[in-house]
């Protein structure tokens, strides 16, 4: 290699963390693309591959793949058992020690390659965080979510499905600085006051991601956690059931006061115990709203490790 071709490339250095899980149809010819674009393009970098304890040939693989790449070491985290994307990927960001981080939730390469120093180029223009996010997202779930949220929700940047981001060491160190523990990345992100910016792209809606039982179950238990902590969703349901609560204990007393003057035998026993049924079902609403906000608090804020892991490998040519 020439001094020419060294000082055309970028001279920062470069983290990429990639979340691996289960993913051994997928991971030889990701880290051969993910490494050719970054060989070509700078001078320093390294890729950190998180292992989300996979039950198949991943890990395997990723060693074998990486005796082949002689541009930089790959970094493997392996988890000590299977905590899901947010937790493996805030391990995988602890260990980067880049200027800027690219991170890949997934290895859906359903874009152009050049997309990624696209992303690149637009950070150095001034965005501490700059997704690539598809035009188009396959699943319900999700497009339910991201409305529920960004409605309300008071960041003034709205969530979507992305599939990468850079990150700048600086939005690294306020987003760490804002929260130990950091539950759903992107929520946190779009509130952490830095410059964010989103490029899209047309994608091909045939590479899609499949999840398994118990990364749907997690997938949903983050969701209604998010929504909690970054919306005001739950305070507005709190708000709507006290004052249906209000208003037929209005009614009740009303109700009553009128049979009693005219002494009249009150009728509507069955509507009345329907009223006050409905009325003990919106406190005990409530207070499992109630509960279930002290409870995630709680995990936040007392919870003494963020993740847990199994070791850390450095492997290389």
């Amino acid at each position: 290699m020439t001094n020419g071709q060294i000082s055309n490339k970028e001279k920062n250095f470069i983290s990429v963390v990639i979340y691996v899980y289960n993913d051994e149809t997928r991971i030889a010819g990701f880290l051969g693309k993910i490494n050719g674009m970054f060989e070509k393009n700078f001078e320093k970098y390294q890729i950190i591959c998180v292992n989300d304890a996979s039950s198949d040939k991943s890990l395997e693989i990723i060693k074998s793949v990486a005796k082949t790449i002689t541009g930089t070491v790959i970094n493997v985290v392996n988890m000590s058992f299977y905590q899901g994307v947010e937790l493996s990927m805030n391990a995988g960001i602890d260990l980067s020690i880049g200027d800027f981080v690219f991170e890949f939730d997934n290895m859906i390469m359903d874009y152009e390659p050049g997309l990624i120093m696209a992303v690149y180029e637009r950070s150095l223009e001034g965005f501490d965080i700059v997704n690539a996010a598809p035009k188009s997202c396959g699943h319900k779930s999700s497009r339910l979510f991201y409305a529920l949220f960004n409605h309300y929700s008071l960041s003034p940047h709205h969530l979507r499905t992305e599939n990468f981001r850079i990150l700048s060491r600086r939005a690294i160190n306020r987003v760490h600085s804002m929260s130990k523990t950091i539950p759903y990345r992107k929520a946190v992100y779009a509130n952490c006051g830095l410059k964010i910016d989103t490029i899209e792209y047309i994608n091909d809606l045939s590479e899609t991601k499949h999840y398994n039982g118990e990364t749907v179950k997690l997938r949903k238990e983050i969701a209604t956690d998010s929504l909690m902590l970054f919306t005001n969703i739950a305070y507005r349901l709190s708000i709507a059931a006290t004052l249906f609560m209000m208003i037929a204990t209005f009614a009740i007393g009303v109700y009553t006061i009128i049979s009693y003057s005219t002494e009249q035998v009150v009728s509507g026993y069955t509507s009345l115990m329907l009223v006050i049924s409905g009325g003990f079902f919106g406190i005990f609403a409530i207070l499992a709203v109630v509960i279930k906000y002290l409870s995630i608090l709680t995990d936040l804020v007392f919870s003494k490790e963020k993740y847990t892991v199994e070791s850390v490998e450095t492997i290389s040519n």
